[in-house]
């Protein structure tokens, strides 16, 4: 694996830079407990979903995941048409918040096997059968919604999980913390994590050394759904109701984040700490555009740039470049 020292650099560069120009953009304002808490507690839900890039896009052979958010938003949207039939966020807020949050994540759990079993068994281009299930899952959320906001209410569970603070930080983020490192152990330290780097990495090689390709890639794209599953959650909690269409621009951020922290398009490489870095410094960034009150429209424009951007820097080794001796470290 070719060393990354300075993808990991260039983004807490890039951290430090955005919180500097937006402290002097409001004249501190950006650097206030409460807006650094608001930003905390929006960063989860896109930042599941990038996780859930990265690791489509390091199984290689073009793997990606595209239906992500369309996922996310059906298991909240389901979860809450089918516990909202036999419990009441107002009167068994508990019973309801725990059914919910189950519920969530099976059907995250079972989208992300099913795009697992037809890739890896049925051969479909990733891109391809994430495209198709991407609009299987936003239809079947129109569907059980009749295409309207399907109330969750503020039970206290998951209202708590949204919006509560422990020690001065939003649980939701401390949430995706945990889940981000977790991922990263199961990365680093099993055989799951070497299988699906090497798999991206050779193909073949990993296929003539008897790596178990369909089992990793019905894996990978398992995890993929549960933590689309985890994003609906964080998404209903922060929100009185949920709906097929949230979060249209999520897809495009997400692919963003991943590309912006160094995991390779080809498969291969990916790591946990640069998509949570990279996932802080978008988050940093669009609060910074609405502080200088330019419309979403910019920020879109901002987004699809960006993007553009890092994939043709990632063409050539500039971290290479600008540290010579960093890059001939293994990592």
């Amino acid at each position: 694996m070719r060393a990354t020292g300075g993808q990991l650099v260039m983004l807490i560069a890039i951290n430090v830079a955005v919180l500097a120009l937006g402290a002097a953009i409001s004249g501190g304002a950006f650097l206030s407990p409460f807006n650094l808490q608001s930003m905390a507690g929006q960063l989860p839900e896109i930042g599941f979903l990038a996780i859930g890039v990265m690791l489509a896009m390091c199984a290689g052979n073009g793997g990606i995941d595209l239906s992500g958010i369309a996922l996310a938003n059906l298991s909240g949207v389901l979860s809450a048409v089918v516990v909202g039939s036999f419990l009441s966020s107002a009167d068994q807020p508990a019973a309801y918040s725990l059914a919910f949050i189950a519920g969530a994540l099976v059907i995250g759990l079972v989208g992300g096997t099913f795009n697992g079993l037809l890739i890896s068994r049925m051969n479909i281009t990733p891109i391809l059968c994430t495209l198709g299930t991407q609009m299987l899952f936003t239809g079947l959320a129109v569907v059980a919604s009749d295409g309207r906001a399907v109330a969750v209410g503020t039970p206290d569970l998951l209202s708590e999980i949204g919006n509560g603070l422990f020690l001065g930080v939003p649980i939701s983020f401390l949430i995706f913390i945990g889940v981000a490192a977790f991922i990263a152990a199961l990365l680093k330290f099993t055989p799951f994590g070497l299988w699906l780097m090497l798999m991206g990495t050779n193909p073949k090689a990993a296929l003539y050394a008897g790596f178990p390709k369909t089992r990793v890639l019905i894996a990978t794209y398992a995890t993929s759904g549960l933590l689309s599953g985890l994003a609906g959650i964080i998404i209903a909690s922060r929100n009185v109701n949920v709906k097929w269409d949230y979060g249209t621009s999520y897809l495009l951020i997400a692919i963003l984040i991943a590309v912006m922290a160094g995991v390779r398009p080809e498969g291969g490489y990916g790591r946990v700490i640069c998509v949570v870095l990279a996932t802080i410094a978008l988050q940093l960034m669009s609060s910074m555009l609405n502080f200088g009150g330019l419309s979403n429209f910019v920020r879109d424009f901002a987004w699809g740039a960006l993007l553009l951007t890092f994939l043709a820097v990632g063409r050539y080794d500039v971290a290479g470049f600008l540290m010579p001796n960093k890059s001939k470290r293994l990592v």
